[in-house]
């Protein structure tokens, strides 16, 4: 993969070739990647909270799986990117143990070139809010939140408070560099929970809490005030931060969170109900989506993120993995209509397709679901 900048094939569909840099060991688990132009030219910019995918040479059979990692950097630095990946599990199904994150860990060295589309993603930080934030985070989950916190530091006077929980020290990534960005101004803090802290992490002192985050531990840290609240982390963490959340009155639209799946799985409120097949006629001037096969169609309301959280919605329950407009899961037949994509693919889809997960219909529509 090593090679000089006029020898980097150009990537289609946004694809271009990003240098590694420099490789930094943060923890046991993640190592950061920095990553200039291969060609020399500018960085596209990008809003704290975004991600890029990466196109990972393998033997399957396009030659590639597609892997997304957020940026973990400050937003300000033009000129380099950076991301923090941890060692992972199996990705899904017939896929190795971690082969995306063993790559790039293993296999990629400073000078390879890698294919890279983005920044992509909509888990961004709102920067034209003035309200007070939290940056919720647990494991690897801390990447998107760290260039936040740059970001929050160096562009605003927001209080802020970033409050991230690991196992330990030995896993904790980028724990000096949070802890020089809340010695910059007054108004930023950091409390990391350790769930278990070893014997080196006690006498260091590396620690504010122990065990995992409570309901009463984090009412503790939070004074009475209208925050904005960013989630990311494994599912059981933003499963119990979210609900916790949401039990001390917080209003849905206060919570963002990076997490690829549906809403329903992270709010316990929000219960699938049966849906009756639609016969009376739909409203004057109402957007319709039609579901073909299910019989349902449904007046198309604005408050679902895309088709795919509608048709979830409506109790149906299609395919899909990234969310992101990434992997092409959820990719399904328009039988009419017209939609428009808040993401753009990164695959060519085939005429009179479309993906769930970052479209929303312009006219009504009708699917083949």
């Amino acid at each position: 993969m090593t090679g000089n900048a006029e020898q980097v094939p150009q990537g289609k569909a946004g694809f271009r070739g990003l240098r590694i840099v420099a490789k930094t060991v943060e923890s046991s688990l993640i190592t950061s990647f920095h990553l200039e132009a291969a060609d020399g030219t500018a960085l596209p910019s990008f809003r704290p909270g975004q991600f890029l995918v990466f196109r990972i040479p393998s033997d399957y059979p396009k030659g590639y799986v597609l892997r997304n990692y957020s940026l973990s950097g400050a937003p300000d630095d033009s000129g380099q990117y950076r991301i923090s990946v941890k060692r992972e599990p199996a990705a899904g199904p017939g896929l190795p143990v971690g082969f995306g994150s063993s790559y790039l860990h293993d296999s990629s060295a400073v000078g390879d070139v890698l294919m890279v589309d983005g920044p992509r993603g909509e888990f961004v930080l709102d920067e034209a809010s003035d309200r007070p934030v939290v940056l919720l985070s647990g494991g690897v989950g801390l990447t998107p939140m760290v260039a936040m916190l740059h970001a929050l530091v160096h562009r605003s006077t927001r209080r802020t408070l970033f409050l991230h929980a690991c196992e330990n020290g030995d896993v904790h990534a980028l724990r000096d560099e949070v802890n020089g960005l809340v010695g910059q101004r007054p108004g930023v803090s950091a409390h990391y929970s350790y769930r278990l802290p070893s014997a080196e992490d006690r006498a260091a002192q590396r620690f504010h809490s122990e065990g995992v985050i409570t309901r009463a531990r984090m009412q503790s840290l939070l004074p009475l005030d209208d925050y904005d609240f960013y989630l990311c982390g494994p599912p059981p963490f933003m499963q119990a931060m979210y609900q916790t959340l949401r039990g001390f009155g917080v209003a849905k639209d206060r919570i963002a969170y990076e997490f690829f799946g549906p809403a329903t799985v992270l709010d316990a409120e929000a219960k699938p109900q049966p849906v009756a097949k639609a016969t009376a006629a739909p409203a004057d001037g109402a957007i319709t989506v039609e579901f073909r096969k299910s019989g349902i169609v449904a007046a198309w309301d604005g408050a679902a993120q895309s088709l795919l959280s509608f048709a979830e919605d409506q109790g149906l329950s299609p395919e899909f993995s990234c969310r992101a407009g990434i992997c092409g899961t959820c990719t399904s037949r328009m039988l009419s209509g017209k939609v428009s994509y808040f993401e753009d693919p990164l695959e060519e889809l085939a005429q009179g397709e479309l993906l769930l997960c970052c479209t929303r219909p312009k006219t009504a529509i009708v699917l083949d679901l």
